[in-house]
């Protein structure tokens, strides 16, 4: 077997570069390790041409979209599945692990899935997005972040695989408060799906997709009462916040993940307990991407700061 090579985020010889990140689901392959249903079970995304070259579906793919005929920023997002439509196992990035594969979610050394049923929408992240533990968003209830990627419900017809990466429309945002953290999800749709010419923004989807964000909401509200835990609860009295308000907490996480990569998060622990430095120093750990140099270098996908600059009118968000 040959031996494993981890794709770092900086310019080494022999290695992918940040500026060679993945910008759609072309060149990235899966790869299982394990068997299924076991708690070594892992789905790694690899380097199309070269199976040896792991990819983390967290680091390595943009968050913009990228047309891979152009090579230019579209006016969608990268969505990474990690739990298909109407499936129940509780897959997921496995966050403080080298090359941040995917696998099931364990409590108590059993393999978790969700008691109240399968889910209704394909669920994941945004890559190169993180809810800072060491932040308090001020609409959220004085709650932190939850210290994981973004969380993305995806309400397209298409189920999307375990490990899919599909360009989504940005839609509305809903504020979980889970076991007292900031638990965001971003709804969204995949760019191809029927209805996507039709919703842009949060009030779309209520008016042609009637009932839908109250059975996200529900689902959230109840799926953890078949574990004997109480319903979870909502900030900003429950609503559904617009898509320019959605883009904002984008912003903010995805600048809280350059922040965590670069290793600037970790620098500036000091004065946070214990509890949430260990936190940081996991994922810094399990990664080998802390090291990255360079970490504002992504010309190509644009920058935080074009969110100011670009408007959803111009195509481009970044």
């Amino acid at each position: 077997m040959a031996e494993e090579v981890l794709v770092p985020l900086n310019d080494a010889p022999g290695t992918l570069s940040r500026k060679s990140s993945f910008g759609s689901d072309k060149d990235v392959g899966l790869e299982h390790k394990g068997d299924h249903d076991t708690v070594e079970y892992r789905l790694h995304a690899v380097h199309g041409e070269d199976s040896d070259k792991r990819v983390s579906l967290w680091h390595d793919i943009s968050l913009v979209h990228i047309d891979h005929t152009t090579k230019k920023s579209t006016n969608c997002f990268n969505f990474v599945c990690e739990i298909p439509k109407f499936t129940r196992k509780k897959f997921e990035i496995a966050t403080d692990e080298e090359g941040t594969p995917i696998k099931q979610d364990t409590k108590k050394g059993k393999l978790r899935e969700f008691k109240k049923g399968d889910i209704f929408f394909n669920y994941g992240c945004f890559p190169q997005t993180w809810e800072d533990p060491t932040f308090i968003h001020p609409d959220a209830d004085g709650c932190r972040g939850d210290n994981d990627p973004l969380d993305v419900c995806e309400i397209g017809a298409r189920i999307v695989p375990c490990g899919g990466i599909r360009p989504v429309k940005i839609l509305g945002i809903l504020c979980m408060i889970d076991e007292g953290e900031c638990d965001w999800k971003v709804v969204v749709i995949d760019a191809e799906d029927k209805w996507a010419p039709f919703l842009n923004d949060i009030d779309d989807v209520e008016r042609e997709m009637p009932g839908m964000l109250g059975a996200i909401r529900e689902w959230y509200r109840t799926y953890k009462i078949p574990d004997g835990k109480p319903p979870n609860v909502f900030g900003l009295q429950e609503r559904f916040m617009d898509k320019e308000y959605t883009m904002a907490v984008i912003k903010e996480c995805h600048q809280a993940w350059e922040e965590l990569v670069s290793g600037e998060k970790e620098r500036t622990l000091d004065g946070h307990d214990d509890e949430v430095k260990n936190l940081v120093r996991n994922l810094s750990k399990g990664s080998l991407f802390a090291l990255m140099e360079n970490v504002d270098e992504h010309p190509e996908y644009g920058r935080p700061d074009d969110f100011e600059t670009h408007s959803a009118e111009d195509g481009i968000f970044f």
